[in-house]
């Protein structure tokens, strides 16, 4: 089996330190960047299964590093690390592609947890749906994983394009976070965690 390869994008030795040796002993290949255009460089000249990548960084900060990556075509998974606790700066980041975030500090066994679940495909569902869904002037195909308002195509994460199908495939349900969490992210977490919130915004 392959050996998944995490690039950790942090200005902070300390942390870089901390991080990087326990992903390593959980089986992970980790290498490091301690800036935005280090980040951006590394990710031109190897493949990862995962980015996880600071906000506060020097020259260029984590939302724009996120941005230069999916308008370069780039799907790898992003779990943005944030001191920040405001919501606007948590919608920020996931509507410039990250796929979840995490507000320091955090408990390491949670970044793997979340790191874990981002790795995985989103669970099959045993029933079949349309391929197609239409409200008002937004089209959701499914078959393309592809959005569109009024003819424009609208850009989503990976992971809100999951959520987006849960929530059409369970239509008139009530949800509660613990099952979003489940069944869309692959973890189960306390429902005082605002990822859902965040990505519904």
């Amino acid at each position: 089996m392959t050996t998944p390869r995490v690039l950790l994008v942090e200005d902070e030795p300390g942390l870089q330190l901390t991080l990087s040796d326990r992903l390593s002993a959980e089986g992970y290949a980790v290498d490091i960047a301690s800036d935005g255009p280090g980040a951006l460089a590394q990710v031109q000249s190897r493949s990862y299964d995962t980015i996880l990548l600071d906000v506060m960084l020097p020259d260029i900060d984590g939302f724009e590093v996120a941005r230069s990556l999916r308008a370069q075509g780039m799907a790898t998974p992003i779990l943005m690390l944030t001191a920040r606790s405001q919501v606007t700066d948590r919608v920020t980041g996931l509507s410039l592609g990250a796929d979840d975030y995490l507000t320091k500090p955090f408990d390491v066994r949670e970044l793997l947890a979340r790191i874990e679940a981002l790795r995985r495909p989103a669970p099959r569902q045993a029933w079949a749906v349309a391929e197609q869904y239409q409200f008002g002037d937004v089209v959701v195909d499914l078959r393309r994983a592809e959005l569109t308002r009024g003819g424009t195509a609208l850009d989503l994460s990976a992971k809100e394009f999951q959520l987006l199908r849960y929530f059409i495939e369970h239509r008139g349900a009530t949800l509660s976070r613990e099952a979003l969490l489940q069944d869309v992210w692959g973890y189960t977490a306390s429902s005082s965690t605002r990822t859902i919130d965040v990505h519904v915004a």
